[in-house]
């Protein structure tokens, strides 16, 4: 297989237009609206001065079309006398299988509460209690009920809205959607300086262009679309890891990707974007059975059983399908009754019966689908990357938060808090404006059509179980595929090459990785291994191993 090592910037044509702000955050889910937002307040204290525009907030498609909407389950944190940041911080690294990063687990327990009120005086109205206390319920990892939610199942629709009305109305924030970001703009010494983007549509600006900033914020979620079957939307292709990578910085934890255990399963040639089915369902009591009525996890095989961590209930469920020789298992909630099912889980009801399936009366089919990027671009608890002024947070950043694998509903608050944390620090020690250098390196560009090949290849070799000759198999199709080259730049060829810089460096980490740990399982290796207790760490000049103690 090829080194990760990528060109130095994407093909496109020159930049026809220019635009410059303090501050250049992209992506608009739960980490980009809250970064903006606390970025426009960074700014004015560091300045002294609220100048519209200052933060500019640019989006690949509409500000509401990214992954946080999607979200069902809810946000996760401490907020009750019989529950604390400690004992959310215990759950929290039991479900991270000894790679999470303790500070930044305490970090995101113990500040979460009061990022979470923020939210709720922005106005995101939460389920509650007839006694007006905040609703919670208990998803698989946690050993309390701390997960508040929305609509029933519908919070991060919630959360999108309060985010995107408050963007909205701050007038220093500047909002340009239709928005596909290539790549980051630096100066001589190697700091950021801007992006370059490619703007169309109902956009303000058309074509190629560039916004020169002091600082660039990165919060464009995940990489789901690196396989033919996902719960991630159209829009997350990796374009932020892609980005990092050919500017040079480091990208930790990769070959983690979770599996979501239960995705409704919707035929074997179903690809793209496959609906979730949460496991909130599982946490008000609902469990998983076989063709033959049989339990697929039972308290012998983990003590929480169907409430399990991700990785272990979706190993779970891939074990059975090989056992039956089945692509799918079933979840049973028939016995909560249709007043309970359709009060917290609406959205799940209706898509079920969108597709011709009634959870009050039928056995739900469901089968695990990538889901969530637990590693992505690497950075300090201020989420600086090892680039000076580029910053990320959310899914593509890696905190170390979530270690091999993420507990549930841990998403939206890390979102939440690192993006605040971003805020902080650009307050602290805004970057001057810096004079973008001209490009180097070569650039590159592969044909559209690489995308479904690619993530047909991904699935077979580097999905849910994974092994040395899958995955070589699968790095030989890689570089069969980066053979594919265009001269016609155009958003789909700009994300099917976005997607290949990811794919190799992902399956580059799961080949070094032979151990089975969290969300990577390597049939081969199919126990941990402490020789394995570190992080891979993956630049334009390879993929290195840092074992913990080194750090």
């Amino acid at each position: 297989m090829s080194s990760p090592r990528s060109p130095g910037r994407l093909l496109a044509p020159e930049s026809g237009w220019t635009t410059v702000a303090d501050v250049v955050v992209v992506g608009s889910g739960v980490a980009g609206l809250t970064a903006a937002l606390h970025a426009a307040t960074a700014v004015e204290r560091a300045t002294g001065d609220v100048t519209a525009g200052s933060v500019l907030l640019v989006t690949k498609v509409l500000v509401d079309d990214g992954s946080t909407r999607w979200a069902q389950g809810g946000v996760a944190a401490a907020l009750t006398p019989d529950d604390s940041p400690e004992q959310h911080l215990r759950d929290t690294v039991a479900a991270g299988a000894g790679l999470c990063h303790p500070a930044a687990v305490r970090v995101l327990c113990t500040e979460g509460p009061a990022r979470l009120r923020e939210l709720v005086s922005l106005g995101a109205a939460f389920d509650r209690e007839p006694s007006g206390e905040l609703s919670r319920t208990r998803e698989g990892g946690h050993s309390r009920d701390r997960v508040v939610h929305a609509g029933g199942d519908a919070t991060g629709v919630e959360v999108q809205r309060a985010l995107v009305a408050a963007v909205r109305a701050h007038p220093a924030i500047r909002l340009v959607e239709h928005a596909l970001v290539l790549d980051l703009l630096r100066t001589a010494g190697g700091a950021a300086a801007g992006v370059t983007l490619h703007v169309l549509g109902a956009g303000t600006q058309d074509g190629v262009g560039a916004a020169h900033a002091r600082a660039v914020v990165l919060a464009t979620g995940g990489m789901g679309q690196v396989y033919a079957s996902t719960t991630n939307p159209a829009v997350s292709t990796g374009d932020g890891v892609a980005l990092a990578l050919r500017a040079g910085a480091e990208i930790a934890d990769l070959e983690f990707v979770q599996f979501h255990p239960t995705v409704l399963y919707l035929g074997a040639g179903s690809t793209g974007q496959q609906p979730l089915v949460s496991e909130a369902m599982r946490g008000e009591g609902a469990f998983l059975v076989d063709a033959a009525g049989e339990r697929v996890i039972t308290a012998a095989d983990h003590p929480l059983a169907d409430l399990a961590p991700r990785d272990v209930v979706a190993k779970a469920i891939h074990r059975r399908m090989l056992d039956r020789g089945t692509e799918h298992v079933f979840l049973d909630a028939r016995h909560l009754g249709e007043t309970v099912l359709m009060q917290r889980f609406p959205t799940i009801v209706g898509r079920c019966r969108e597709a011709g399936i009634d959870p009050v009366t039928e056995l739900v089919p469901v089968a695990p689908a990538a889901h969530y990027a637990s590693g992505g671009i690497r950075t300090d608890l201020a989420g600086r990357t090892s680039v000076p002024g580029l910053y990320a947070c959310g899914e593509v950043a890696c905190t170390g938060v979530h270690g091999a694998n993420r507990l549930a509903s841990n998403s939206l608050l890390e979102g939440l808090v690192f993006s605040a944390r971003v805020g902080t620090d650009l307050e602290r020690s805004l970057p001057p404006l810096g004079e973008p250098a001209a490009p180097t390196g070569d650039s590159v560009l592969l044909d559209p059509s690489v995308r479904a090949d690619l993530a047909q290849a991904m699935t077979r070799g580097a999905g849910v179980l994974r092994s040395k000759s899958s995955l070589a198999t699968t790095a030989d199709e890689l570089d069969e595929l980066a053979t594919r080259t265009s001269d016609a730049p155009c958003p789909a060829a700009w994300e099917a090459t976005d997607l290949h810089a990811v794919a190799t460096a992902l399956v580059s980490a799961a080949i070094r990785r032979e151990e089975t740990r969290g969300a990577h399982w390597r049939e081969d290796h199919p126990d941990e291994s402490d020789s394995w207790l570190g992080h891979l760490v993956t630049t334009l000049d390879g993929t290195t191993f840092e074992p913990l103690e080194l750090q």
